[in-house]
């Protein structure tokens, strides 16, 4: 992770953030927590901005990835806009202060409430993934006498090679429209009084480390693009979607600067508003979950480490069995042994980390789980009634809680 490196503290080599330490946190909020580097944050946004800074481009925060108020805050006031899948995103987003027109609402299952809360709240860009949904936004806008900005997500049957649960561009996946019914479905858009036919839309998945599915899926975006053209259409916008990948372990990650070039070269001369919409890419390496040590548990089979954090905190490793480097709080010296890092919920299942080497850890030891910034808080739950753990974002010398843990009594208040 960016700006996560271990520092001489009190004759201790301990882990800081920024110039924060972490031991330091624990001590004020108590464990698990999760951790944001502001400047990690910042310097992902300005790679973005300066290797698209020759396109005429918005990037659209994958808003899912994390959706802490403050974190979209500080990507509204760089200039962000808002890929949003949801009612609430839409709110969140709009309440931090991101220009509605900057957001774009996709999603395959939007409700007409959820669509007519979006139009109220200034939203004009909407990217439909059905034939049906088409038809369901045309109603609600012509009610509130409102124009959308339609794209349809296409899927262009390419597979991202990435874990089959975050894959999204396949002929079997429940995503877009089959690329080749699209033009088809455009006809009937065309149609609709109260929809302007604005761009095409597609997100082949998410972790993606190979720049080839991209340029597959981009190819026949342009093609499509082209076509449509032909027929009369005027598209204006792509929007290219997400899916970046980031250093979890070893992977061979894309420098962004080549993803744009590679952008540039298919679709530079279609003259097109072009969208991007970066979630795991913006915030996964700038943030972290520190937890600690409950018990050692050796077995004749397995030694465990048995942690305060747990599956309902950090879903990731039980939903697609994904990799996080942990390290060890403070730099010890002795001999390594393997050991599974294990949760206290009452299920097999909660497994945060397999067969890792360390110097062998003690009870209130700090253990750090590294690219943890997407999909860790956002995913995160109450399961076994455990309290939503603490949000933390750093800022060089200083740290600030930006969602603190809640009580007991307080997890019951929509329940009494």
């Amino acid at each position: 992770m960016k700006y996560l490196s271990y520092k001489n503290n009190s004759n201790k080599n301990q882990l800081f953030v920024e110039n924060v330490s972490i031991q330091d946190i624990a001590k004020e909020v108590g464990t698990p927590f999760y951790c944001y580097s502001k400047k990690a944050i910042i310097e992902n946004y300005q790679v973005f901005a300066e290797s698209f800074a020759n396109f005429d481009h918005k990037i659209c925060y994958a808003i899912k990835a994390n959706c802490n108020f403050h974190i979209v805050k500080i990507l509204a006031e760089l200039g962000s806009g808002i890929d949003a899948v949801s009612a609430g995103e839409v709110f969140r987003a709009v309440k931090a202060g991101i220009d509605p027109k900057k957001i774009v609402f996709a999603g395959v299952g939007k409700t007409k409430e959820e669509i007519a809360f979006a139009l109220s709240s200034g939203v004009e860009e909407f990217s439909a993934e059905s034939e049906a949904e088409i038809f369901a936004l045309n109603e609600v806008a012509q009610k509130l006498n409102k124009k959308i900005k339609l794209s349809l997500r296409v899927n262009p049957n390419v597979d991202a090679k990435t874990h089959d649960k975050i894959s999204t561009g396949r002929k079997g996946d429940k995503f877009g429209i089959d690329i080749d019914k699209a033009e088809e479905i455009y006809e009937k858009a065309k149609k609709l009084p109260a929809l302007e036919i604005y761009g095409i839309s597609t997100h082949i998945g998410s972790q993606i480390t190979s720049i080839e599915p991209f340029k597959k899926a981009f190819e026949k975006v342009r093609e499509l693009c082209l076509s449509l053209r032909k027929k009369g259409f005027d598209i204006k916008s792509l929007d290219l979607g997400g899916g970046i990948g980031i250093l979890y372990k070893n992977e061979n990650t894309l420098l962004i600067q080549d993803y744009a070039a590679m952008i540039k070269e298919i679709i530079g001369d279609l003259n097109v508003k072009l969208t991007i919409a970066p979630g795991r890419a913006m915030i996964g390496n700038a943030g972290i979950m520190v937890t600690k040590v409950i018990y050692l548990k050796e077995t004749d089979h397995k030694n465990f480490v048995i942690i305060d954090a747990a599956m309902n905190d950090l879903m990731r490793p039980g939903l697609y069995d994904s990799y996080h480097e942990v390290l060890q709080e403070s730099i010890k010296h002795g001999v390594k042994l393997s050991y599974d890092l294990v949760g206290p919920i009452c299920e097999s299942t909660d497994v945060l980390a397999k067969n890792r080497d360390f110097i062998t850890p003690k009870s209130e030891d700090l253990l750090v789980f590294c690219s943890a910034g997407a999909y860790g808080s956002s995913m995160s739950n109450e399961y076994n009634c455990r309290p939503m753990i603490p949000e933390v974002l750093v800022e060089n010398n200083k740290f600030t809680i930006i969602r603190r843990r809640p009580t007991f009594e307080e997890m019951l208040h929509l329940e009494v």
